[in-house]
């Protein structure tokens, strides 16, 4: 709303009001409207993980501690730090979303610098997939558990500061900076995952770094993956098989949003034309 009074904010002190006051608001969406389609097929290469209940069923290294820190991830102890991150960082790697051939790294507990009305605070990713220097894909983890926090408030701001990142570094280096992004973001509630699209504009940018209401709303698109026993998702999370074998299809999928394949035909169409 335009009368909300704007303040600089890190991303972790940002609430609902926030939304609000950049006018800001989450659809969710049915899975044809959010992936284009809403048939999921299951990856290929990923029999571990699917058909075997418990770490010490698997074969490869990795999906043994994808398995291994999913069942840390689920056992939370209250008011202590969970191993959601280690069970996100160690997904995202066994999934492929951050290679070598890629030129892709994952970090934790990324510190980003946030613009937000003419000052610099931080916004915190608590794992984030990077490329050389730009950030394309954050990840938040909804820490009920320990505290009363909005991780969809939290995720739309590190989202905002990832794109300012972003141009900063395009800037630096001499490449165009980007006047639309949408950022592919996740929160994850133990090991069940929600899935956003976070539009960032010229406009909104703009809007946050001055501390004005931007009049074009922008709407972050949400989904919610749909499972066999909606009423005990967050407590079952991936550990089902039937609930894993659904999740990571939803993982396979979402791949497309953090434009995995533009990447590596960029890099080598920037080779041959060397």
């Amino acid at each position: 709303m335009a009368t909300i009074t704007r303040n600089a904010k890190s991303s972790n002190d940002w609430t609902v009001n926030e939304l609000d006051a950049y006018n800001i608001s989450i659809v969710p969406e049915d899975c044809a409207t959010f992936f284009g389609t809403d048939v999921l097929p299951l990856p290929d290469h990923h029999h571990d993980l699917v058909n075997n209940p418990t770490a010490d069923e698997m074969e490869d290294d990795d999906s043994y501690l994808a398995a291994l820190y999913m069942d840390l991830a689920a056992n939370q102890v209250p008011d202590q730090e969970s191993a959601v991150v280690d069970f996100v960082k160690q997904l995202l790697h066994t999934m492929g979303y951050a290679t070598r051939a890629a030129h892709r790294h994952l970090r934790s507990r990324k510190t980003i610098l946030f613009f937000i009305c003419g000052e610099y605070k931080d916004a915190k990713a608590d794992v984030c997939i990077m490329d050389d220097y730009e950030v394309l894909l954050v990840v938040q983890e909804d820490r009920r558990h320990m505290e009363v926090a909005d991780p969809n408030a939290r995720l739309i701001a590190a989202a905002i500061a990832a794109v300012q990142n972003n141009n900063r570094m395009r800037s630096m280096v001499g490449s165009d900076v980007l006047d639309f992004k949408e950022m592919p973001g996740i929160i994850m509630l133990g090991t069940h995952p929600t899935f956003f699209k976070i539009p960032v504009t010229e406009e909104l940018l703009q809007a946050v770094q001055t501390g004005q209401f931007p009049p074009t709303p922008t709407v972050v698109s949400m989904h919610v993956p749909t499972l066999p026993r909606p009423a005990e998702r967050f407590r079952e999370g991936m550990q089902p098989l039937d609930n894993r074998r659904i999740i990571i299809a939803y993982f396979e999928a979402f791949k497309q949003f953090v434009n995995l394949l533009d990447l590596v035909l960029s890099r080598v169409l920037d080779h041959v034309h060397r």
